[in-house]
Order: structure tokens, then sequence, then C-alpha cells
């Protein structure tokens, strides 16, 4: 049986929008011209003209977060508790180096928001609405990714503030089906910040700040940020690979996103 895969992940790259000002990655390149002496140093007396070309290594040094490009956040990223509403209460909040690979993959299902406005917070109904939709009822442990307005403006100008965010109940209605990995391909699985500041000034109501995250609180999951490619799946049909970077005790993981389609 043939096997095809899409990619679900965006580069790591400089000078594009991909996180708020500030929080951006900064890649330095090393050239293959540029590093013989790196090389030379494990080999006293060796100069530039005894390597073929003049040439040494390729080399990048990065400057970046493991929020940025595409990742996984873990449950100790929204809170330092989790799975109040499951049996025996809260518990620590599990890390990136913690999660248990057996949800890492998972068959994928695909909820289509890019019809929803920038800022828009779903809810428990909108995701109900969506999965009659396509015809599908979740399974405990299905991987399941949000397409938002968001994925066809990264690196863009406006993508930080684009796409639909997931909302408490919506994060909860799948948590509770036994869903325990996420993704979406907005900056935060949340509505982007600037719509919720919007609201917030208008209601002081601090329960709409980062709601989706904090909802890991009542049901610990994990949460995959600047996913790329959604708009090429299907509802379902696929699975996802998705194992992150093993980083100790962090709060997120890059990972390297991938749909596999059996054909």
């Amino acid at each position: 049986m043939a096997r095809r895969y899409v990619d679900l992940s965006v580069p790591i790259e400089n000078n594009i929008e991909s996180d708020p000002p500030g929080a951006e990655p900064k890649i330095e390149y090393i050239r293959h011209e540029e590093s013989w002496q790196g090389l030379a140093r494990s080999f006293p007396g060796l100069t530039k003209e005894d390597l073929p070309e003049g040439q040494g290594w390729a080399v990048e040094r990065l400057q970046l977060s493991t929020h940025n490009g595409t990742h996984m956040d873990a449950p100790w990223h929204f809170h330092a508790t989790q799975d109040a509403l499951l049996e025996g209460g809260p518990k620590r909040a599990i890390t990136i180096d913690e999660v248990p690979l057996d949800w890492c993959y998972r068959p994928g299902v695909k909820l289509d928001f890019r019809h929803l406005p920038d800022g828009y917070v779903v809810t428990a109904g909108d995701v109900e609405v969506e999965l009659k939709r396509i015809g599908y009822e979740l399974k405990p442990l299905d991987i399941v990714v949000v397409n938002t307005a968001a994925g066809g403006k990264y690196g863009q100008k406006g993508y930080v503030a684009s796409g639909c965010g997931m909302g408490r109940e919506a994060t909860l209605y799948l948590t509770e089906r036994g869903v325990r990995v996420v993704g979406t391909d907005g900056w935060s699985w949340d509505a982007p910040f600037v719509h919720t500041a919007k609201r917030w000034t208008e209601t002081r109501d601090p329960s709409i700040i980062w709601e989706g995250h904090k909802a890991g609180r009542e049901i610990g999951y994990f949460q995959m940020e600047k996913l790329g490619n959604l708009d090429a799946l299907p509802p379902f049909g696929f699975e996802i690979s998705c194992f992150p970077v093993k980083i100790k005790e962090a709060s997120a993981g890059w990972i390297r996103a991938v749909a596999i389609f059996d054909e």
C-alpha cells in the first residue's frame, strides 16, 4: 500500500511575521567558506588551503523560544496544575518531555473554520455543527486540527492577529470526548490577543483571557500551534505524526508535524 505525506509544519526563518514583535526567531547562517577555522581547531596546523575549495562546514546558530515555529504546548505552559475536572482532582501539569508518545501518532480530524472572522471565539456548538457537517463522530485520542483564516497568511503582515480562536467550552467539548492533542494554523489556539484585548476593555471579564489554553486546568491536553497546509487536508481519513523535541521540564517543544495517508 502506497503512502502519501503532507507536511503540516512551517519553516523557522528570519524576517517574516511569525510571532509578535520581539518574539521572532533569529537565525545566524555560517557558510562553508566562513567556517574553516572551526574545523581547524581539531586539526593543528590545518590551513584553509588544505580543505577542498577552502570550504569547511555550514552551521546555523538559532536564538528562539520553544514557542517559535511549529511546536506543541504542554499543559505546563497553560497552568501549574491540570485535570481539576477529572477523578483525583488537580495534579501537577505535565511538561513536554512527559507527553505520552501514544498520543502523538493518531487519526486526524480537521475542523474547517476559515469562514469565521478574525478574533471570533469558537463555541462548543460551532464544533458540533462542523462535526455534523463532515459526518464524523470523535473518538478518544483523535488528533483534532483547526483550519482558520490565519493559515493562508503565515509570514505575511497581519498573521498574528488573524484567524478565529478556540474558546473554553469548545476546548472542553473536545477533551471531554477523550481528545488529548489538538492544533491550529494560527499563532495561538485562542483568539488573537488584539481582539480579546478589545473585549476585555469593554467587559473587564478576566475569564475571556487565554480561555482556551486555561481549559487545560480542567482537563489537560497538548496543543500544536503554527501548523501549515491544513487546507490540503480532507476532514478525516489520515493520521497525524507530531512527536515533540524532548526538552527537560519545558512548556513546549518543536515538532515536524506530518499528515499520513494510506492509498
